[in-house]
């Protein structure tokens, strides 16, 4: 039923996007404004589903408060313990972006949740993928639940916890190899599966206390590529901003969709509604810087926590910011006051004056009404990336 749901969904989003183009192709611009507001609506509210599984004490809740950038003493963390903790599937949405939820499900194996009703019990219906966490080799029930997923043809990713324990392990031995240390441990775990016939499954090693380090970032990788498109932004944007890399993709996922926004705001600029234009526009801009804001983590909460993993100072990465927009709150004052910035007060100013002149006042309105936005936004977007990027640095560099 999930999967139906889910292909509806793209269905859906795909046609209004042949509906756009197909409006703009016709000159219907008041259509395709519509369809663009209707596609971002449809995007803003797409819903991502990730389960997270494994046989008790692996793990798996400690990689769920990970996952969503928390730690066990978080108001909403899931609960963690030595003991199995998880007794029925439960969702914990992200504290930022409530579509994405992690599910934190059953031990697998334990009395009530035996393998092969396993799935069936969960509902493993609604789940856009499964994460399979073992702390040290993946056993039977492990390799039972990822052939039963396959059936389904749902994805799965294997996820070999707790790394940072066996490094220290590692770390006591004379000559210690840290990197011959993990191959050992991956090629162990490939072994192990290989053996109970899941041809040559990838494995990613995690240290849910350090996301930063080994394979996290190629699973983040990994699972947006084989989500469908409407689905990459959400787990795109929910991310802990760990890495550079990740830091650039979600500047390049920002800016592919500024035009949409622009667009909106040309579209509306040709109302001939004295002032619309102008609130419109301050509207679709403190919406999005304040997504930007949070989605590179440059919010107290996301410095704290970057701070705490890193042993770096909240003070030290806050030095490090440059763009204006990091000295205060985002809203509709802060952004007025951008736009009234010496060279964009001219142009809003003709932008409200020709909005009231019949045809080609209006069409100039809308010219500089997307260029203003757009140019507002890719400004926004460049300064909040690059003092994410400062913050990363010296967060990295204090650890060299």
């Amino acid at each position: 039923m999930n999967t139906i749901l889910e292909n509806n969904e793209d269905t859906k989003l795909s046609a209004v996007k042949r509906e756009i183009k197909e409006a703009v192709k016709n000159n219907s611009l008041t259509t395709a404004a519509f369809k663009i507001q209707e596609y971002l609506e449809e995007i803003n509210n797409v819903e991502l589903n990730i389960a997270v599984t494994g046989e008790t004490g692996s793990g798996k809740s400690t990689f769920v408060n990970a996952f969503r950038g928390m730690r066990y003493n978080d108001d909403g963390a899931a609960p963690t313990g030595v003991v199995e903790t998880t007794m029925e599937a439960k969702a914990y949405p992200h504290p930022k972006y409530p579509n994405m939820n992690v599910w934190d499900l059953p031990g697998i194996g334990t009395a009530n949740f035996k393998p092969e009703e396993y799935l069936q019990k969960v509902e493993f219906d609604r789940f856009d993928f499964f994460i399979i966490v073992s702390s040290e080799r993946f056993r039977a029930n492990d390799i039972t639940l990822a052939k039963e997923i396959q059936k389904m043809k749902k994805k799965f990713y294997f996820v070999r916890s707790k790394i940072d324990n066996d490094v220290k392990a590692e770390g006591r031995k004379e000559m210690f190899d840290q990197d011959k240390t993990l191959e050992t441990i991956r090629q162990y775990c490939i072994k192990g599966l290989q053996d109970q016939g899941l041809g040559s499954p990838k494995i990613f090693l995690i240290s849910s206390f350090d996301l930063g380090l080994y394979d996290f970032p190629d699973l983040e990788e990994t699972m947006e590529k084989e989500l469908p498109d409407h689905k990459r932004h959400v787990l795109l944007l929910s991310i802990p901003n760990l890495t550079l890399k990740i830091n650039q993709r979600k500047k390049e996922a920002f800016k592919a969709n500024m035009w949409r926004l622009a667009f909106v705001s040309g579209l509306v600029a040709a109302i001939p509604i004295p002032g619309l234009s102008i609130v419109v526009d301050v509207s679709i801009l403190v919406i999005e810087v304040q997504r930007y804001y949070h989605a590179f983590g440059l919010d107290d909460e996301s410095l704290q926590s970057l701070g705490n993993r890193m042993n770096v100072s909240v003070e030290e990465l806050k030095a490090v910011l440059k763009s204006p927009l990091n000295q205060k709150k985002i809203n509709k004052d802060v952004i007025v006051k951008l736009l009234q910035s010496a060279a964009l007060s001219a142009v809003t100013m003709a932008e409200y004056l020709l909005s009231n002149i019949p045809a080609v006042g209006s069409i100039a309105a809308a010219a500089i009404s997307f260029s203003t936005t757009y140019y507002m936004l890719e400004k926004c977007l460049n300064e909040l990336a690059d003092d994410a990027h400062n913050v990363l640095m010296k967060a990295l560099m204090a650890n060299e």
